[in-house]
């Protein structure tokens, strides 16, 4: 059976609650909201005005980790002072996943790359997940989206450093790049088999530049903006957002089309179907 995947070209923010209601999975428990704070500078990333009505429906607990590079969000004195300069803090329940240690291990069955995962010690206290991603280009993954979310995302400061070095932390940016992609497929992997599918994913495909929200000097959006998905499938929605990038009108899509496969992107989301994640054989559903 094809998986479904939600899509409306309207961009409001109480769509996202439209799909989410038509996804038919209500998160339960204690749930996390995974989403991007942004880096201070980035003009893209998506604020707590677009993501409150989703918050208002879910009643959940937004979640971030800290970053392993230099910046406004790598250590929890900078990140929570980022949190609360973006709005985050005011607006919503906020658990910054690593602020203390020792990290959360997750054991990665099949992994090909990596067979650990380091991620944020709080995730413990969560049921349920909702993952909220913003898609777009990116400098080294060549997209952003649920997959990253998922690894990235989730990985403590240290555990970025792990994926991105394939195993190997000390080779954060010289690793070989598509281990790198796998290796995100493998902490993927992980996250997913600990909330046991209980998961929801959300794609916006809007503001949507070649870089990703992480980047404090970001190239402005590239293309239009298409609109927003959902699924329970994090495969089957990053495939369906590529696929609409590649389908879109707007010249502009040559800019992240580029991106996409200069960096063999979409490696990713094979390598994540490989290990059973999802499926890229999706059916669109649009509303």
């Amino acid at each position: 059976m094809k998986s479904k995947v939600f899509f409306t070209r309207s961009l409001e923010p109480q769509k996202v609650v439209e799909l989410y209601n038509l996804v038919g999975k209500e998160l339960g428990g204690k749930i996390a909201i995974k989403l991007h704070s942004g880096e201070t500078g980035n003009q893209n990333f998506l604020g707590p005005d677009f993501w409150q009505p989703i918050f208002t429906r879910v009643k959940g607990t937004a979640v971030e980790c800290n970053t392993a590079y230099e910046g406004t969000r790598n250590t929890t004195e900078k990140h929570l002072r980022t949190l609360d300069e973006h709005g985050w803090s005011k607006h919503f329940d906020f658990d910054l996943l690593d602020a203390e240690g020792p990290d959360m291990v997750l054991d990665i069955q099949g992994g090909k790359r990596i067979n650990k995962n380091y991620v944020g010690k709080n995730l413990e206290k969560y049921d349920s997940l909702l993952v909220l991603s913003h898609f777009k280009g990116h400098p080294m993954g060549g997209y952003g989206g649920a997959i990253k979310q998922l690894s990235i995302g989730i990985a403590s400061s240290f555990g970025k450093a792990y994926i991105h070095g394939a195993g190997e932390p000390e080779k954060i940016w010289t690793a070989d790049h598509d281990s790198f992609l796998e290796s995100m497929a493998d902490a993927a992997k992980s996250v997913v088999e600990y909330f046991n599918n209980e998961i929801v994913y959300i794609n916006v495909m809007k503001n949507m530049s070649v870089d990703c929200d992480c980047c404090a000097v970001a190239e402005d959006p590239c293309l239009s903006d298409i609109g927003i998905l959902a699924s329970t499938d994090a495969v089957a929605i990053d495939k369906a957002c590529v696929d609409l990038v590649y389908a879109s009108e707007d010249e502009g899509k040559a800019h992240l089309i580029k991106r996409i496969e200069s960096r063999n992107g979409t490696l990713t989301i094979d390598a994540a179907e490989k290990l059973g994640i999802g499926s890229t054989d999706y059916e669109l559903i649009e509303i």
